[in-house]
């Protein structure tokens, strides 16, 4: 199925219709808030799988939320005489929004979602039908070019990303346009580009029907629709980064071989970010045999970028393809077909000698330094979205370990972060811990073991005594010698500040 098999879409040069939709749409409480209270928790969580029987069960009645949440939701038409009750329906069914279905009733066109902004926004996606949940599969749609709403890969990126106040962000592969939705708010300028003409179609109804501002639309793979001399001070993608034999599915199969889209995206963005801009991107990377994996990535990185890249999830090969064909809803449909990709799948993986697939998150940072930071970590645990802070303050903490030596260390002055708890781990009764770990309550939740010293330094940092005069006071405590403490600490004092557990005083 091609684009020209999906529905028609509402005009994207109506945007007066858009704002009248709108301010009907919040007039009934058509709203993230609004859904949650009307479906309850479960129903709620139950259409985020895309199943949408307890959603059904939960609109029976006939106030004006229910009948929004059949007609843009679950795909159910409606009675003429209650949509026009409700909203401008002449306007919506002139413009696209809605079509007539039978005598008395009428359809949408495009799911429409309600979605909540950080600072409690009322905003609405727009997808095609049956894409505001779930993946393609659950409504079995073959279709190359479908867009999709919401899913978890769309909001983790946007809890990933840096939001400080920038003049120009771009939005590569935008999908049904969260991300330059979210970039409208600290950005003066928006580009959003899309190898799917329809994605950018959608793009344009989404902050349209949202109440931002435009963006700058662009057709094209990667880079290629933005002038080469242009330069953004953040750049952001969920990239179409599944590995899969050929291109089946446009909103996830990038069409290049293995995971050269992932790797081609991440060593272009170096050349288009500005001194200090930021890339942020999902990706999967292949792990191959007698190759590690984090090798493979670190070599990713462009010169003149910092990079944190973080590996969240690994799935063996047959997990992997099990996945991606579900997602597709292959398993719904003729077996022997489903065999025959999975066959396929496990055929490519074996040519490239993969024998798994990571997932998870790149961040670059362009700074040009002589010798720049990559850290490459595996960190499979629960971590604290939104995480864009905690991104930021990473890359300010890279700068100022690079900026100070251990001697610079000594002089300086730290504070314990915020919500650190210590635990002591060892046998009922010993009369000192086994050792004693450091144990973060946001952002990362990271947790590193430490020794006494350790422990005892960042017990005491307040910001008031230097480094030096800490461990001079703790080694008059222990019997030791000060300038040998002076000399084996600094290194503990650096990993405590690279993870976030000490922060430089003001």
């Amino acid at each position: 199925m091609s684009n020209a098999d999906l529905s028609p879409l509402p005009s994207a040069d109506r945007p007066d219709v858009a704002a009248r939709l709108r301010e009907a749409l919040l007039g009934a409480a058509f709203t993230a808030d609004g859904l949650l209270e009307l479906l309850g928790a479960p129903a709620y969580a139950a259409l985020s799988r895309g199943e949408t029987v307890p959603a059904l069960r939960a609109t029976r009645g006939d106030t004006p939320l229910e009948m929004l949440v059949r007609l843009f939701l679950l795909q159910q038409p409606v009675p003429h005489a209650r949509v026009a009750a409700v909203l401008p329906v002449g306007a919506c069914l002139e413009s696209g929004w809605l079509v007539r279905a039978g005598g008395d009733e009428v359809a949408a066109t495009v799911d429409v979602r309600p979605y909540g902004g950080p600072d409690g926004e009322d905003w609405f996606i727009v997808s095609d039908l049956g894409c505001a949940v779930g993946g393609a599969g659950g409504v079995g749609s073959h279709a190359e070019g479908v867009v999709l709403g919401v899913g978890g890969a769309s909001t983790t990126l946007a809890g990933l990303t840096v939001r400080t106040p920038v003049a120009a962000a771009l939005d590569l592969g935008t999908g049904s346009g969260i991300q330059a939705l979210h970039a409208s708010r600290h950005a003066t300028r928006v580009t959003a580009t899309d190898v799917n003409p329809r994605a950018l179609h959608i793009t344009a109804l989404t902050l349209a029907l949202s109440g931002a501002p435009a963006a700058d639309l662009r057709e094209g793979s990667l880079f290629a629709p933005v002038g080469a001399d242009d330069r953004f001070d953040l750049i952001v993608s969920n990239p179409p980064f599944v590995i899969s034999p050929g291109a089946r599915l446009t909103y996830r199969d990038g069409g290049m071989g293995g995971d050269d889209l992932c790797r081609t995206l991440v060593q272009e963005a170096g050349g288009r970010l500005t001194e200090g801009g930021f890339a942020q991107f999902l990706a999967n990377w292949q792990h191959v045999e007698g190759e590690e994996w984090a090798d493979r990535v670190r070599s990713w990185v462009p010169r003149g970028c910092d990079a944190w890249i973080v590996q969240r999830e690994v799935q063996d090969i047959t997990q992997y393809a099990e996945l991606w064909l579900r997602d597709a809803g292959d398993h719904r449909r003729d077996l022997a077909a489903y065999q025959e990709r999975y066959d396929a799948w496990l055929d490519e993986f074996e040519a490239r000698k993969v024998r798994a697939v990571g997932f998870g998150w790149i961040t670059l940072r362009r700074s040009d330094a002589a010798e720049p930071s990559i850290v490459v970590e595996e960190w499979p645990h629960p971590v604290e979205q939104p995480l864009g802070e905690t991104v930021r303050a990473h890359f300010d903490r890279v700068d100022y370990l690079r900026a100070h030596d251990d001697a610079a260390l000594l002089e300086a002055c730290f504070t314990l972060a915020g919500e650190i708890v210590q635990e002591q781990v060892g046998l009922p009764g010993a009369e000192d811990p086994e050792h004693v770990v450091l144990r973060q309550h946001r952002g990362m939740r990271r947790a590193t073991r430490v020794d006494t010293v350790g422990a005892g330094f960042a017990g005491v940092c307040d910001g008031t005594m230097s480094a030096g005069r800490i461990l001079d006071a703790i080694a008059q405590l222990m019997g030791e010698d000060p300038v040998l403490l002076r000399d084996r600490t600094p290194a503990q004092i650096r990993l405590l500040v690279e993870q976030g557990f000490l922060e430089p005083a003001r």
